[in-house]
């Protein structure tokens, strides 16, 4: 006789489901590290799904991409509808701090990314969510650096919220693959001069250096498997 499946067996169960036909998020899909995660997400045969949100459209057309165009981030109640049935969420947005003040840069990235995280949480606290920070980040809030001390606000804001699983991302030097750019004219400036050098670098510091083809791959598995850290330094993404 078949045993009946425990209440434990049936939440696997759905898990196991759920995992192999991923529905996901990206924020920020239109800068170099979101460009590589829609890529990596639109490529793997396990992700059923995309959707992206911003306020430009991708320019991309596949069978599994849907795009909602919003202005306004911060207020999110006339799409909410839209941000449901999600698996994981990869949140890519941010601004550089050049040539912002501090209120400016914690307008774009503290409060948008909270408004944006409290209301997928809300909708669906199963959800994983994973947020792209930065080698350097200061999880005190107290250093001197105020783009460290900002996005590190906004690490421990993210890790409090009731996900199924939040992990922080440290990545240092993000080099840009299969045609993928940055929007910031300094990073391009920078790729292009470095841009001959940058496979030597790879090569001899792997622990320092990641593609954005491999930083998509590592969101992935994340959404799937988890971690044992939920704050991703770049020695344990070079470990994934």
């Amino acid at each position: 006789m078949r045993r009946a499946l425990s209440d434990e067996d049936c939440v696997r169960h759905a898990t196991a489901i759920r995992l192999l036909t991923m529905n996901v998020l990206i924020l920020g899909a239109t800068g170099m590290v979101g460009q590589g995660v829609l890529r990596e997400c639109l490529l793997d045969g396990g992700v059923s799904r995309v959707l992206t949100l911003g306020r430009t459209p991708t320019g991309q057309a596949n069978q599994k991409l849907r795009e909602i165009v919003h202005a306004d981030l911060l207020h999110l109640a006339p799409i909410e509808d839209q941000l449901v049935g999600l698996d994981a969420c990869f949140y890519c947005l941010g601004a550089s701090a050049a040539g912002l003040n501090e209120q400016e840069y914690t307008r774009i990235n503290y409060e948008m990314t909270l408004a944006v995280a409290e209301t997928l949480v809300r909708l669906d606290p199963d959800m994983v969510f994973v947020y792209v920070s930065g080698t350097g980040t200061d999880s005190t809030e107290r250093g001197r650096s105020m783009w460290a001390r900002v996005k590190g606000r906004t690490e421990n804001a993210l890790l409090r919220l009731p996900f199924r699983a939040a992990y922080m991302l440290r990545p240092g030097l993000i080099i840009p693959m299969h045609g993928v750019k940055s929007k910031t004219r300094l990073y391009r400036a920078f790729y292009t001069v470095l841009g001959p050098l940058l496979p030597a670098l790879k090569a001899l510091f792997p622990r320092s250096v990641i593609t954005t083809e491999q930083l998509g791959r590592v969101m992935l598995r994340l959404a799937r498997s988890g971690y044992s850290k939920n704050v991703l330094e770049m020695a344990d993404l070079a470990i994934l």
